[in-house]
């Protein structure tokens, strides 16, 4: 048994990673969290009464909170995936991703290198710190081509920008001090738990409620799609079988047009939620000015993680958008409180 002290594990990708550590593994896990617009209690609820999980509502900034946490629960494994991660926030409010994803991950950078310089010598080979990063570092591509773990960094806006910063710093502190690190960069996630901001769940939504559903541009950008629970499993994997200052690139497989998952979505909802007041909920599309600096098209080379780890995405896109728009139907408690409060569907980052 390992002790896993996970950072944002009240978020999306964060939380599935919680409840793929405390299901499918023996492991302790401390979540780190600081409760923030996305960061929800309700998304740990079904792992919550295991008593292998801790909670800590914390800022990773924080000097005295961090170093708390890990001398009282002394961490074999580090997942950090504490950030603020939406583009459309990044652009009305850079400040809050500098601080967060630069300063923060430095001081936990800094608290895990103390900790690990005072563990025994065999703890100290067994520990890890995990940065989990986005594809969005690499920049855009052009209509061929895919991301590998040694595309350059090309980031195009406060949010990529920021999270590579991040990364750059994680492998400062492997190369100069010796922090044993693994990192890892992911495509666009979807699934349960998803903060209704972000495209697929807020189509889901405004399909339903019989309102509009906003394109960007033409809606040609093109996406390359993970299943998050798919990457909650490559995450576990690359935390405890990566190896040691490599990198590990993780996606679906699953590239599609922004225009075209929308489509989807309207088709999964005529069939599972049918209106015929409604009537076809393509109809409700609308092509709305695009997003500034918007990149054109995103898709990753998995074949690494598949060759040294035989990690494959289980999901294929229809059947993980399939059960994604099924599990919002079936959760409308939990999307309720969030659109009565801290997000009604408003427009972000319009420039």
């Amino acid at each position: 048994m390992k002790r896993y002290l996970v950072t944002g594990g009240a978020g999306f990708i964060g939380s599935a990673v919680v409840r793929h550590l405390i299901r499918q593994t023996p492991h302790q896990v401390l979540v780190v969290d600081k409760l923030t617009y996305a960061g929800n209690r309700d998304n740990l609820e079904p792992v919550s009464n295991d008593p292998r999980l801790a909670f800590l509502q914390a800022d990773i900034g924080d000097v005295a909170a961090m170093r708390q946490a890990f001398a009282e629960f002394r961490p074999d494994i580090v997942m950090h995936l504490a950030a603020e991660s939406h583009v459309d926030r990044s652009i009305d409010g850079p400040a809050a991703f500098i601080e967060t994803n630069i300063v923060g991950s430095f001081v936990l950078l800094q608290e895990a290198l103390r900790h690990w310089r005072l563990l025994p010598p065999a703890e100290q080979a067994g520990f890890r710190f995990h940065q989990i990063s986005t594809d969005e570092v690499f920049g855009s591509l052009g209509e061929d081509g895919l991301f590998s773990e040694t595309s350059p960094y090309q980031p195009n806006s406060p949010y990529s920008a920021s999270k590579a910063a991040s990364d750059h710093l994680v492998r400062a502190w492997h190369h100069t001090y010796g922090l044993p690190v693994v990192l890892s960069n992911c495509s666009n996630n979807y699934g349960p738990y998803h903060f209704p901001e972000k495209l697929i769940p807020l189509m889901i939504l405004n399909a339903l409620e019989g309102k509009a559903l906003p394109v960007y541009g033409s809606g040609a950008q093109i996406r390359d799609w993970l299943h998050v629970e798919d990457h909650a499993r490559a995450l576990a994997l690359i935390a405890e079988s990566g190896r040691i200052g490599e990198s590990y690139n993780v996606g679906g497989c699953a590239e599609r047009s922004n225009l075209e998952v929308v489509k989807a979505i309207c088709a999964l909802m005529d069939e599972l939620a049918p209106d015929a007041a409604l009537g076809p909920r393509e109809n409700l599309i609308r092509f709305v000015a695009d997003r500034p600096g918007h990149d054109q098209r995103y898709a990753i080379d998995a074949s690494k993680i598949e060759r040294e780890l035989g990690w494959r995405p289980q999901e294929s896109f229809e059947s993980g958008l399939r059960k994604t728009v099924a599990w919002y139907l079936g959760n409308r408690e939990w999307w309720g409180r969030i659109r009565s409060g801290v997000y009604r569907g408003e427009r972000l980052g319009a420039g």
